[in-house]
């Protein structure tokens, strides 16, 4: 068995844990203390905090620097991960070029890595989830927004300057929602954000004109709506919710096939609202597969759920230490 430290650094919260891979390739999560991000908002508060939560782990489990094989830290980016550098991430305000490798490594003489939040949840799910055994393999967020982390030949691709699987920015039409800077792109189609923007749009139409929408009393109401308000009335066959989930769908099925179409993977694990609304987006999603993506590659890619769910987010930072460590 092999010890391992995690450290899960976002905007509202921030995590450290430590876990163990056992003799069947899995792992466990051992112990885990977590941290309002607001309370230690800057990194000259949040690193120390994060140092002595890992003291106090290892406190706690009568371990030592030498018992733990590596640290693997998941922040959102923009970042260096050859650097081990934090660069302006709009979730972190002041984490400006952080040196955050430098930093673990220097408290305790154990080798780390770092990795942004997409690319960590694509080891997590590549190793220990709905990815294990492939050697080609994406993994899209698809939660408030929309980012991918990319497995090619059994390694992570991150691309020349860690900005490969950013599929959020692809611009799928002119006019749309916005996601990623970009109207009509597939964060804006595909996203939570996008969902409650779909929605927000097709509420209106319908209130304007005197007609009623279960998911939103009211013009006034309308910044109210959520794409769990959304899913929520879909679920119960309101009309309107089942329409939007299809145009997302749809649109899903569109980024989808430029992904299969370039990169030709074996498997597309999709996380977050997929995990819980994916019967709402899988019927429009396959038709518009069969009519943008090439055959040949589609039959070779399963698009699945992703099995961490929950999970995922302490596994991450845990999958990156282990990627390290080998």
């Amino acid at each position: 068995m092999r010890n391992l430290l995690g450290i899960d650094i976002g905007g509202t919260k921030c995590a450290v844990l430590l876990g163990r891979l056992t003799g069947d390739d899995n792992i466990e999560v051992v112990e885990k203390l977590g941290f309002i991000t607001a309370d230690h908002p800057s990194p000259g508060k949040m690193l120390p905090r994060l140092k002595s939560g890992i003291d106090e782990i290892l406190r706690n489990q009568q371990l030592i620097s030498g018992d733990i094989s590596s640290v693997g830290i998941s922040c959102g980016g923009p970042l260096d991960s050859k650097k081990g550098v934090v660069m302006s991430p709009p979730n972190l305000p002041g984490w400006d070029d952080v040196h955050i490798v430098k930093f673990f490594e220097d408290s305790f003489s154990i080798p780390a890595v770092l990795q942004n939040d997409a690319n960590a949840c694509a080891l997590a799910e590549w190793k220990f989830g709905a990815g294990r055994g492939t050697q080609n393999m994406v993994f899209l967020t698809f939660g408030t927004g929309l980012g991918a982390g990319i497995i090619i030949d059994g390694k992570l691709y991150t691309g020349t300057n860690d900005n490969a699987g950013e599929v959020g920015h692809i611009r799928l039409e002119n006019f749309g929602p916005v996601g990623y800077g970009k109207t009509g792109s597939f964060e804006g189609f595909c996203s939570g954000g996008g969902i409650a923007q779909l929605a927000r749009v097709k509420a209106m139409e319908l209130l304007q004109m005197g007609r009623k929408v279960r998911f939103c009393p009211g013009i006034d109401d309308l910044q109210s709506i959520t794409a769990r308000k959304v899913a929520e009335a879909a679920n119960e066959g309101d009309s309107l919710a089942v329409e939007i989930f299809e145009i997302c769908g749809t649109y899903m099925g569109k980024g989808l096939s430029i992904i299969i179409d370039i990169l030709n993977p074996e498997c597309i694990v999709i996380g977050s609202i997929f995990v819980r609304a994916g019967h709402l987006l899988i019927p429009s999603l396959e038709r518009s597969l069969q009519i943008e993506a090439l055959p040949l590659a589609r039959k070779v890619c399963r698009i699945v759920p992703a099995e961490l769910d929950e999970q995922i987010g302490d596994i991450a930072s845990l999958s990156v230490a282990a990627n390290k460590a080998e």
